[in-house]
C-alpha cells in the first residue's frame, strides 16, 4: 500500500471547499456521483476528480451498486478521517493528541424518542441487525423499526453473528415496509441499493440516509460475510448514535 498523505498534505487536501463539501455530504449518506454533483452544484467530472483525490488518501471508498452494476456508491471512511486528523494534531503539538476513552457516557436527547426506520430488501439480516444494534447502544432510547420490500425469514447466520455479540434476535420477525407506510419517522435508513430504488415516500418528510451494503446471503463465503456485515453496521450505527446523543452531564 502506498504511504498515506503527510499531515500537511492531508490538511491541504481537505482545505479545498469542494472536497470538504463532498466529505460532509458523504458523512451523512452514501452517494453516487450524480447525487454529489447536485448536492455540491458541481459538474460530475469535477466531482469524480475530487473523489479520486479523496480515495487516494483513503478518506473515501467505493462500492458497485447491487441494484445497478453501472452505478457506484461512495462512502466516507470515518476511521481513516479520524486517524489523519489525529496525526495532523500531533504534528502541531503532542498535547493535541486525542484522549482515548475519556468521553463521558452518552444519552439520547431528552424529549420524544427519535424514531428510526431501517430498510433492506428481505428484512432478514441487515436491517434487523441495525435495529438490534441501535436498541443495544441506546438502551432502547430510540424507537427503531425495520422492514423489507420483499420480506424473507430471518437468516440463521444473522441470528448467529448477533448472538456472538450478546444480542438475541431469534424471536424477531420480518415485516413488509408497507406496514409502516402511514407511520411518521424522523429518519429512514436504507441498507440496500435495491430497496433504495423502490422506497416509497413516507409521511413527515423524514431525513433519509443510505448505507450501500451487499446482501450477505448472496456472498460466497457464508458466515464470514455476515460477520463483516455486522461489523460494518455496528460501526455505522455508532456514528448514527453519536448524531443523536449528547454528553451525559452530572446534576449540579
Amino acid at each position: 500500500m502506498a504511504p498515506g498523505p503527510t499531515p500537511s498534505e492531508f490538511l491541504q487536501l481537505v482545505a479545498d471547499p469542494q472536497r470538504w463539501a463532498l466529505l460532509a455530504a458523504l458523512g451523512r449518506s452514501d452517494r453516487r456521483v450524480g447525487e454529489l454533483a447536485d448536492l455540491t452544484d458541481n459538474a460530475p467530472n469535477l466531482v469524480s476528480y475530487h473523489l479520486g483525490a479523496l480515495r487516494s488518501a483513503g478518506l473515501v471508498t467505493a462500492r458497485k451498486s447491487s441494484a445497478d452494476g453501472r452505478d457506484t456508491y461512495y462512502r466516507l471512511d470515518p476511521e481513516r478521517c479520524r486517524e489523519l486528523l489525529d496525526a495532523a494534531g500531533i504534528a502541531i503539538h503532542p498535547a493535541l493528541a486525542r484522549a482515548e476513552a475519556t468521553a463521558p457516557p452518552l444519552r439520547v436527547r431528552r424529549g420524544r424518542k427519535p424514531r428510526i426506520r431501517f430498510l433492506c430488501t428481505g428484512n432478514s439480516a441487515r436491517s434487523q441487525m441495525a435495529e438490534a444494534l441501535i436498541d443495544e447502544r441506546t438502551h432502547h432510547g430510540v424507537t427503531a423499526r425495520s422492514a423489507g420490500s420483499e420480506p424473507r425469514p430471518l437468516h440463521p447466520d444473522a441470528v448467529h453473528v448477533m448472538a456472538e455479540r450478546g444480542i438475541d434476535i431469534s424471536n424477531r420477525r420480518s415485516k413488509h415496509l408497507d406496514q409502516f407506510r402511514h407511520t411518521d419517522f424522523d429518519s429512514v435508513v436504507t441498507l440496500c441499493d435495491r430497496v433504495r430504488e423502490v422506497c416509497p415516500e413516507f409521511p413527515g418528510h423524514p431525513v433519509t440516509t443510505h448505507w450501500s451494503m451487499p446482501d450477505p446471503s448472496r456472498e460466497p463465503d457464508g458466515i464470514a460475510a455476515f460477520e463483516r456485515t455486522a461489523d460494518e453496521i455496528d460501526a455505522r450505527v455508532g456514528l448514527l448514535v453519536a448524531q443523536l446523543a449528547v454528553p451525559e452531564r452530572s446534576t449540579p
